[in-house]
């Protein structure tokens, strides 16, 4: 009897804990349904919603992976409540500071809040990690979907880092910039999952012919 309670307590929490996760991802996928849709306002509500559900709650797609409070911080950056974002980017770099998009929307948040060195500081080295990113996974993957396949991203960047040490440097352009690439990177995801979501179709589709053949020649 007391194994069997013990059983259904353990049941009970593995179901809360689904349940939970459930609730969170729904959360997310509303909020990032908003923030592409360009409604940061409803975004930053179902973002923050996920967040106190699980603080540790991490999205990857396609070996990019982003934290909860990356994207409550740039939410809270594009409407403006830059002394909260710095907090939510500050939080989530301490948790993944490789996370570049947190380093580039705590750069613009820095460089909107009257820090730009720090800003520009950290908007270079996230460009650079996005580059590098951008880099590699067109190195690895080949033959799949390709990030930026036509480049325009890292020539964007490869501009204003030349740009940045120059005697012509615009801090606004630079921060005009930076937000366009937070943003296209962002679309950049949903592009490369229906890319490989395609490419997996066709493979199962030449795989299942192939077994089909197999079992007709028997």
């Amino acid at each position: 009897m007391k194994y069997a309670k013990r059983f259904i307590a353990y049941s009970l929490l593995g179901l809360l804990a689904a349940c939970a996760a459930i609730s969170v991802g729904s959360d997310f996928s509303a909020g990032r349904r908003a923030l592409l849709g360009n409604d940061p306002e409803t975004a930053l509500g179902y973002f923050l919603a996920a967040a106190q559900r699980d603080p540790n709650y991490v999205f990857i797609a396609s070996n990019l992976k982003q934290g909860i409070w990356s994207y409550v911080g740039r939410t809270q950056y594009l409407t403006k409540r830059y002394k909260e974002a710095r907090e939510s980017l500050d939080r989530a770099l301490s948790q993944d500071p490789n996370e570049y998009m947190a380093q580039l929307y705590r750069g613009l948040t820095l460089a909107r809040s009257g820090d730009l060195s720090g800003g520009v500081k950290d908007i270079q080295v996230a460009m650079k990690g996005i580059f590098d990113f951008l880099e590699y996974m067109e190195r690895a993957r080949p033959f799949y979907a390709i990030w930026d396949p036509l480049r325009a991203m890292r020539k964007s960047i490869d501009n204003d880092l030349k740009k940045i040490d120059g005697k012509d440097f615009n801090p606004e352009e630079l921060m005009a910039n930076a937000e366009w690439l937070g943003k296209t990177m962002e679309n950049e995801i949903d592009r490369v999952r229906q890319d490989e979501r395609r490419q997996f179709e066709r493979d199962f589709d030449r795989r299942g012919g192939s077994s089909l053949g197999i079992g007709l020649g028997f």
